[in-house]
């Protein structure tokens, strides 16, 4: 039953599920580029190596020999996970789930052209003057994307013609080793939706009342649960998503982002791990959060339900300036109030507009999500990050 768990990736959510996985008695390995990390503080060992160096990353492997390799980030080699499974280890959800949602261009494919799901209309482009050409084709306003980053890194709106050269050079930055991006149409769309599914070795795929969330810069600043749709768009997200991961295979917690249009669902993106919008489940909105249900399906441990509990929100607070050694003002202004509860991350460095803690609000059933989800911004305001001392 214990087993030997490397964390690829310690941030916030590694840290939450790092939590998760010692509540049941695992031994955790913590693996990031520096030291500190969030997950380091909580794990049992640490490594730091470039995750992105494939023979580190096969040296880290071979020193630990894990029974479970839990990928926490996209920017990972990821391609030695095939190698990892043929030696007989299990990576989680599974090596072909963590090659193609690393790569945009692998899961769109999948999910347009294999699949038959509903997508915005999309180009591919690895110069900027093919990205011209792909922006003509699809028209503005549109979605600039590099094919390999995530939280919105690189990630560009184009709303006139004059955005183009721009949009090239953000996305460069966010590229990694690829050269290409996506050009995506802009669907005009009334809501965007996480949609938490969970696959099992054993046992049926389950879903979580569906998250509704606000980006800004591509990156999540607040989510709600349950969001505000029909039953039968819920219905449409859970097959579209049940298809997608039964492709992907393997066992784990899944976040597929839809948009919610008028005529219908559109998928959007797919994380195969815990996913940043899921942070609002740590405010007992169900009777497992995001990070005790992915713990559940990579050891095969059963999960008979999800049982949702109360409505819940949540809202990050973010650095507004770049400094090592961040405290925290206001916390005591925000926990003198009755539902509500601060995660700090314990990052050691802040950066403009980085996440630094969260605040998750709550009340009791039949409550608006979003009269909750603007409590819980509210309550995040009141908390500061400063440089300590």
């Amino acid at each position: 039953m214990i087993k030997k768990i490397l964390l690829l990736g310690s941030g916030e959510l590694g840290k939450e599920f790092v939590i998760a996985a010692k509540r049941l008695g695992q031994y955790v390995v913590a693996v990031d580029n520096y030291k500190g990390a969030p997950a380091h503080q909580v794990a049992d060992e640490y490594e730091v190596i470039d995750m992105l160096n494939g023979e580190q990353l096969d040296a880290i492997v071979a020193k630990h020999k894990p029974d479970v390799i839990v990928p926490e980030i996209e920017a990972i080699r990821t391609e030695r996970f095939y190698e990892y499974e043929k030696q007989g280890y299990q990576v989680v959800p599974s090596a072909k789930a963590a090659n193609y949602t690393m790569n945009r261009r692998a899961i769109r494919d999948l999910a347009a052209k294999e699949l038959g799901l509903r997508t915005a209309k999309y180009r591919y482009a690895s110069s900027l003057e093919e990205m011209r050409e792909a922006i003509k084709e699809i028209g503005i306003p549109c979605v600039v994307k590099p094919l390999m980053s995530s939280s919105g890194k690189g990630q560009s709106y184009v709303k006139k013609a004059e955005d183009v050269d721009a949009a090239w050079a953000a996305a460069a930055k966010g590229r990694g080793d690829s050269t290409e991006v996506i050009v995506e149409a802009f669907v005009p769309f009334k809501s965007e939706i996480t949609l938490l599914t969970v696959t099992q070795k054993n046992g049926p795929t389950l879903f979580c009342k569906p998250i509704s969330h606000h980006q800004e810069r591509g990156d999540y600043q607040e989510s709600w649960q349950p969001a505000a749709i029909s039953d039968e768009f819920v219905k449409q997200a859970q097959e579209m998503a049940d298809k997608v991961t039964k492709a992907l295979g393997g066992a784990g917690i899944f976040g597929v982002e839809f948009f919610i249009c008028e005529d219908g669902v559109v998928f959007s993106e797919l994380s195969p791990r815990p996913h940043d919008t899921g942070m609002v489940t740590l405010g007992g909105t169900q009777n497992l959060n995001e990070f005790e249900l992915h713990a559940r399906a990579v050891l095969g441990l059963p999960i008979s339900s999800i049982e949702f509990i109360r409505p819940g929100a949540s809202a990050v607070v973010l650095a507004k300036e770049a400094f090592m050694g961040p405290d925290y003002t206001g916390v005591e202004n925000v926990l003198c109030e009755p539902n509500c509860d601060v995660r700090i991350f314990g990052k050691q460095e802040a950066r403009v507009n980085r996440r630094m803690c969260v605040v998750v609000a709550w009340d009791k059933e039949g409550t608006d999500p979003a009269v909750i989800k603007e409590r819980a911004r509210m309550l995040a305001d009141r908390i500061t990050v400063v440089k300590k001392g």
